[in-house]
């Protein structure tokens, strides 16, 4: 029988791995911290991109290196971390000098936005297009936004909006035949939001980029804190396209469970206002979705009333 993928993790790795004091915290948030110098830590975060699995074979190589660029920088975002180098390992079939120009193109781009310096890295020949980046981020110790820190009387906030992406892809392999160029490039080109992550230590209580989905990754954040909540429907951030989609076909759980988002999802105390006041200058929007609560379990309050929200998002096993 194929173990779950955390299970995975935990069984297999998680519980196995010596330890070392240089590792102020392991497996089990959106970056390790390791320990810096002269009050610093370091997030360290690594992610793993694969033909037919997270990219399209036939799509933009300058849109990919755009976005394995850009899902790290979410991670190092989620913990309030400042970008300061990534390295990279390429595996492909060949060497294809038109596709690494622009893929090149794409990542460098990005990168220059955020002062982020390739600083090493692996190229191997493969039967497919394997991307691994490993970023580092820096921050003052002590202050990294973690997932264990939710309280009861917090409320939940999300940056951006809610199933583009997942539309996008749904719009990019024929499964949908409504057309929004925002929704595939949501998909193709997310935004890291970097800003909002360097803005959020001593204002946040909880952290957590949305990467598998909504309900699965905010389900990260209340088990990691023992604690419940409740979304209101109302609220979620949802474009026209994605309204459409739900309409169309009824699936009111498709926003809450598709990934690639790359928004963060955060728990903060106090009023929504003052908790957005705080937050406006990071250059994007932020709302207020729901609220923490102390009774375990996910649940989602529509017109019919509260019904409770099962797992759900991707699983690689």
């Amino acid at each position: 029988m194929a173990v779950a993928e955390f299970d995975l993790i935990r069984r297999y790795f998680a519980e196995r791995t010596p330890r070392n004091e240089a590792v102020r915290l392991g497996i089990g948030d959106d970056c390790a911290l390791l320990a810096g110098g002269a009050g610093d830590e370091w997030a360290v975060t690594v992610d793993a991109m694969v033909e037919g699995v997270h990219f399209l074979a036939d799509g933009d190589p300058a849109d990919l290196g755009h976005k394995c660029l850009a899902v790290n920088l979410s991670d190092l975002a989620a913990m309030g971390a400042r970008p300061a180098a990534v390295t990279l390992a390429l595996t492909m079939p060949r060497s294809d000098e038109r596709w690494l120009e622009a893929f090149a193109g794409g990542f460098f781009a990005l990168a220059e936005r955020y002062g982020v310096e390739l600083a090493g890295g692996d190229t191997t020949r493969g039967a497919a297009v394997v991307i691994s980046v490993q970023a580092m981020g820096r921050l003052p110790a002590g202050q990294a936004l973690r997932r264990d820190g939710a309280k009861p009387g917090d409320g939940i906030y999300l940056t951006g909006r809610l199933g583009d992406a997942g539309l996008g892809l749904k719009i990019a392999t024929g499964a949908w035949p409504a057309v929004s160029e925002e929704a595939v490039r949501r998909l193709h080109r997310p935004e890291p939001r970097v800003a909002m992550g360097l803005a959020l230590p001593g204002l946040a209580h909880a952290c957590i980029d949305v990467s598998d989905g909504l309900a699965a990754d905010l389900g990260h954040i209340l088990s990691a804190s023992g604690v419940g909540a409740t979304l209101d429907w109302e609220r979620l951030p949802l474009s026209a396209a994605v309204e459409g989609y739900v309409a169309a076909t009824g699936d009111w759980r498709f926003p809450l469970g598709c990934g690639d988002d790359y928004e963060l999802c955060f728990t903060a105390p106090g009023d929504s206002a003052d908790v957005l006041a705080r937050v406006a200058d990071a250059g994007c929007s932020c709302v207020c979705i729901g609220r923490v609560e102390a009774a375990p379990g996910l649940r989602l309050r529509r017109q019919a009333g509260v019904e409770m929200l099962g797992e759900s998002g991707y699983r690689h096993f």
